[in-house]
């Protein structure tokens, strides 16, 4: 596994979930992941995390457990299970634009996507502050501070 230090993390953002080919082709096909493009080259990518997959990913159990503390049951929600984007391709609406087309494809069956980023991930966090997404909690688990945040 290759570590990144804690200067390329601050400066670019990291993810923390690692999925087996197996459950991430599960959850596709419930609910398809959205990929970018540039010509044959995939540059970005968002997973889409039906909330039936509440156990099949050790390290999202306890994000699945606060959910459920907050998320009033009579709202539908869909989770995002990573998002990524090459380094050559940041900063030119990919991320934006990922999520805007994740959107489009969860509704109208889901109201709410939500997501964890560790808090230390101030890159991510940002940019998802910066397209709408709201704190809902904030927790501790695996050693980590959580940051859950949703956009409706």
């Amino acid at each position: 596994m290759n570590k990144l230090s804690l200067e390329e993390k601050k400066k670019e953002g990291f993810v923390t979930v690692s999925h087996t080919l197996e459950v991430l082709e599960q959850m596709n096909t419930r609910c398809s992941h959205i990929i970018a493009k540039d010509n044959d080259t995939v540059v970005g990518y968002v997973l889409c995390m039906h909330p039936m997959f509440t156990s099949e990913v050790e390290v999202l159990k306890p994000m699945f457990v606060e959910i459920e503390k907050i998320f009033p049951k009579e709202r539908s929600f869909i989770t995002m299970g990573q998002i990524c984007i090459d380094k050559k391709y940041r900063g030119k609406g990919f991320f934006r634009k990922l999520y805007a087309t994740m959107k489009d494809a969860v509704q109208p069956e889901f109201d709410a996507i939500i997501t964890e980023v560790d808090a230390e991930n101030t890159r991510s966090l940002n940019a998802h502050y910066a397209i709408g997404f709201k704190d809902l909690t904030t927790y501790f688990s695996n050693g980590q501070t959580w940051k859950l945040i949703g956009l409706k």
